[in-house]
């Protein structure tokens, strides 16, 4: 009489009796008897124990092998799976010495108890393909795989979309028994599970695999307790696809739009332009919205609609400036108090971030450069002097100014009178004639408005310079998380 084994480390079976020992005679040379297996094609609707009140011990282990789609619109998660089972039938044994030493042999599943192990999260039923087969060993016991397609709910965030993060769970039950009647446990390390996992998945998709955890809750229903094996999922999004037709194309465009304040505002392009850059961008987006989850806000789409904004804004203050100073070259219009007192402290503000770095920039190096600029009637400020910078800081700082030149460019202070106006030789102005205040004051209101217009340009090229600089750091620590 063949001796009892244990299917777990605290479940005992009790001991096989010689009515369930199957005479393998004949194996080695002759096949296998379906015969000698009616007995145990008799009880295959029965769990296979010899005491009915002792659990059967169901080890089990997956290897996840494609992950086939990720619906963010409708949180699912489809992937393939090879499910492994074992466990003990105390209705078959035999001698291996009596048949030529087989110690294993195949047995199609139909003619087997099979334990109804399924997953919690899934959401279709099981279509897993009939006919298949299970090793059965000399001691009963029964390894079964099979593969599976699964299509498991799954709590998907998206904010971080491309560079998102999910854990979804794949939770492994009994559908009728209890802990009364079956026990689950591993019939793989952990690591091993990942390690096999990693090694055959095929597909190199939008979706690779970064961990697997488990845990081991009992599920309460009612009065019944079950046992379940709860793995935790971790997948990763490759972002690539993503950098390269959408975030790339987008800082592109929104450099090109920052490039265009170097355009002179009085010329007249620059509005055109960015109207161009502005309806480029718009079919961008539409062209490009397949690629975008179908639900949910993620980040990048409000780095999309905060790019699309700061370009509207852009085009309707080159407009603004534009018709100003249209409006300032013919007819000039006195300024009011507060804006030219804000202007002016704008001024302040600016002459004292640069007064440094003139100073020390004085009497060393080669001589500086003037950049001349014309200006409406006859405006002369005075050119920025641009010096050689070292270090890498402040050769940033530099490119940053030099992109944002308009307003540094230009002398803050109260307006100076028309360059080369002079009154005639001999004559002299009267004093208190409204027409000669009102020439002599001309040039100082365009002065203003002129020095307000290259206010809003430099704040807006600043704005630019400071959502491109965040958003590239944003993308990089993302994509490094």
């Amino acid at each position: 009489m063949a001796e009892g084994k244990k299917a777990g480390p605290e479940v005992s079976w009790g001991s096989r009796g010689d009515d369930f020992t199957v005479s393998c005679s004949g194996f080695d040379h002759r096949g296998v008897d379906p015969a000698v297996f009616a007995s145990v094609m008799v009880r295959k609707d029965f769990r296979p124990v010899l005491n009915y009140s002792v659990p059967t011990q169901v080890n089990i282990s997956f290897t996840l092998s494609a992950i086939l789609d990720v619906d963010e619109q409708l949180q699912l998660l489809t992937s393939f799976l090879w499910l492994d089972m074992v466990w003990d039938n105390f209705f078959i044994s035999w001698n291996p010495e009596e048949c030529g030493g087989i110690q294993r042999i195949s047995m199609t599943t139909q003619n087997l108890w099979l334990p109804d192990i399924f997953i919690i999260e899934s959401i279709e039923v099981d279509q897993t393909p009939t006919g298949l087969s299970a090793y059965v060993s000399n001691e009963g016991r029964i390894q079964y795989k099979k593969p599976m397609k699964v299509t498991t709910i799954c709590n998907l965030d998206i904010f971080r979309f491309p560079f998102d993060r999910q854990n979804c769970t794949l939770t492994f039950s009994s559908f009728l028994y209890t802990v009364d009647d079956m026990l689950l446990g591993m019939e793989k390390e952990l690591w091993e599970i990942v390690d096999t996992s990693r090694n055959l998945i095929k597909t190199q998709g939008e979706w690779e695999l970064l961990a697997i955890n488990k845990a081991t809750p009992k599920l309460a229903v009612g009065s019944s307790l079950y046992d379940q094996i709860m793995f935790h999922v971790a997948i990763r999004r490759r972002p690539g696809l993503y950098v390269i037709n959408l975030l790339l194309p987008s800082g592109f465009l929104i450099a090109i739009d920052a490039l265009s304040f170097l355009l002179p505002a009085e010329s007249g392009h620059r509005a055109p332009f960015k109207m161009t850059l502005l309806l480029g961008y718009t079919v961008f987006l539409l062209m490009m919205n397949d690629l975008l989850p179908a639900s949910g806000v993620p980040l990048i789409s409000v780095y999309f609609a905060l790019c699309l904004t700061l370009m509207v804004v852009s085009l309707l203050e080159s407009i603004l400036i534009t018709s100003l100073l249209h409006v300032v070259s013919t007819q000039p219009r006195p300024m009011p108090h507060w804006l030219r007192s804000f202007v002016l402290r704008s001024s302040r503000v600016t002459e004292c971030c640069n007064q440094r770095p003139q100073e020390e920039s004085e009497g060393h190096g080669p001589k500086p450069i003037r950049l001349p600029r014309k200006w409406p009637h006859g405006l002369s400020p005075r050119p920025k002097i641009l010096q050689p910078v070292t270090g890498l800081f402040p050769a940033l700082l530099s490119l940053f100014t030099f992109v944002c030149a308009p307003l540094l460019a230009a002398d803050l202070k109260d307006p100076e009178p028309m360059a080369g106006w002079e009154p005639s030789p001999g004559k002299t102005e009267p004093k208190g004639d409204p027409q000669s205040d009102q020439r002599i004051q001309e040039p100082q209101v365009a002065g203003s408005w002129v020095k307000f217009s290259l206010a809003l340009d430099t704040f807006l090229c600043w704005l630019y310079l400071l959502f491109m600089s965040s958003s590239l750091i944003t993308v990089i620590v993302l994509w490094n998380a």
